[in-house]
């Protein structure tokens, strides 16, 4: 072989080689199945796979890398580059997204909260918490208001919450004790479970979760407005992972966030147009809880609940009242159209 010949194959191997080293591999932790709640992850994936000529993929694992309640903790370690995670299932490690757990907050529709979760992981000390477990806010996954779903007689008045053994975490959970509930903070995936065993009488989800965890199979009734309030699930990057991304692949990854959460809006908003033939198909009564009713439930939790958060992270040295005021601050501006 002539040196023309060999220095050819030399700069294919190198080529190749610079190739291989160039690719990037990250896999991602989340939980049950595929379903609305992780339709940004699927479409982030795609995103930056088409915007990298495949060089970075995402192998996203749902319950094979981690139980869900230890999504966080993975990342810290480095078990994984990225994670989905709830707020209420270890709230001392997620103090600051907490705010966005608070009942009643007034958030009317997923637009609205996708407007304050990005608010709220933009402030520095929601940066600095995360950090502590090497991690780095990327997405929300936005949900609706949740909403009970109950066997036997509906629950419609404030005196039918008293005793309520109810699966709800976070600021929901802390309205429902506020008016003499139970709550209980089993996992998603444990959900079904509870409610068929007897464990819990009722089940506090958005309407994706009833759907994908099987709680609307044991339900005989639906409110469809106590709307107490959503929990808040970050999606997240270990930072290391995230630093050593060439500014291509980061790019690539960055300037997918917008176009994933957009889609799954897009996708949210046609299980919402369904949901009402759902409720019928399965024989589940929608009950409207009345406006008095609702009214008290929410002078009762709110702003105690409230109150009582900001005077918690005020102690622990955390700026709670400059929190909830950018909250309110950002849902007035997203009503408004500002």
């Amino acid at each position: 072989m002539n040196k023309f010949a060999l220095g050819a194959v030399a700069s294919t191997l190198t080529f190749a080689f610079a190739i291989e080293a160039a690719a990037t591999e990250w896999n991602v932790s989340v939980w049950g199945k595929r379903r609305a709640f992780t339709e940004h992850v699927e479409k982030l994936a795609e995103l930056v796979s088409e915007k990298t000529n495949g060089e970075f993929t995402m192998n996203i694992s749902y319950g094979g890398l981690s139980k869900n309640r230890e999504n966080l903790d993975g990342i810290s370690i480095g078990a994984f580059e990225m994670a989905q995670f709830c707020a209420g299932y270890h709230r001392d490690k997620n103090r600051v997204v907490t705010v966005l757990e608070l009942p009643f907050l007034g958030v009317e529709n997923l637009a609205q909260e996708v407007a304050v979760s990005k608010a709220v992981y933009a402030h520095p000390a929601a940066a600095e918490e995360m950090e502590q477990w090497n991690a780095k806010l990327l997405m929300t996954s936005p949900m609706p208001q949740y909403n009970l779903v109950g066997t036997g007689d509906p629950r419609a008045t404030l005196a039918d919450f008293e005793g309520m053994r109810v699966r709800a975490t976070g600021g929901i959970g802390n309205a429902f004790k506020a008016v003499g509930g139970v709550p209980t903070s089993v996992t998603a995936t444990e959900a079904y479970q509870a409610m068929e065993s007897g464990v819990v009488d009722t089940v506090a989800f958005a309407q994706h979760a009833h759907l994908s965890f099987g709680t609307i199979n044991q339900a005989d009734w639906w409110t469809a407005n106590l709307n107490p309030g959503t929990v808040n699930c970050p999606v997240v990057a270990n930072i290391d992972a995230y630093e050593d991304l060439s500014d291509a692949h980061r790019e690539a990854l960055d300037s997918s966030i917008d176009e994933a959460l957009d889609h799954y809006l897009a996708n949210y908003g046609e299980l919402l147009k369904k949901w009402d033939s759902v409720l019928e198909e399965k024989g589940v009564a929608k009950v409207e809880i009345d406006e008095a009713v609702l009214a008290e439930f929410r002078a009762t939790a709110a702003d105690p609940i409230r109150d009582a958060w900001i005077k918690d992270m005020e102690a622990q040295g955390l700026p709670g009242q400059e929190l909830y005021d950018l909250v309110v601050k950002t849902l007035a501006d997203a009503k408004s159209g500002s």
